[in-house]
């Protein structure tokens, strides 16, 4: 039997590396940019932990200053599910959400202001996600 050398071993597991990257990255999907009255700018992805869909909001999202900001999803039949409020008890914001699993898919994902019931800025995947 023939051993590989020290380097064809580490090219193996760099390549091996290299495919299970590109594996992640496909799970991954990130809408253009939020447009709106309040809420311009700053994007969401779209990925999976397990069972669990995640919505994450990027560093550059800016919280609208307005009195009750909510996740709003909007499915492909255009149904739309209010979620959890951007604001966090804790003086932080909810950055990521879990969405439930009554949710079919997601084609937008849109800031709601509850207390003025005003769309405040929205996001769209190329295609629907989940």
């Amino acid at each position: 039997m023939k051993f590989l050398s020290s380097s064809r071993v580490l090219a193996l597991v760099v390549f091996g590396c290299l495919l299970t990257g590109v594996g992640f990255a496909q799970d991954a999907h990130t809408t253009n940019e939020f447009r709106g009255v309040k809420v311009n700018g700053g994007t969401v992805t779209h990925s999976k932990q397990g069972d669990r869909n995640i919505l994450t909001l990027s560093d550059d999202f800016k919280v609208p200053e307005t009195p009750d900001p909510h996740w709003q999803i909007v499915d492909s039949k255009g149904n739309v599910y209010t979620l959890e409020r951007l604001q966090a008890k804790n003086g932080k914001f909810n950055k990521s959400i879990t969405l439930p699993p009554y949710i079919p898919n997601v084609t937008r994902v849109q800031i709601w202001c509850a207390f003025a019931e005003t769309l405040l800025g929205e996001a769209s995947f190329t295609s629907p996600v989940m």
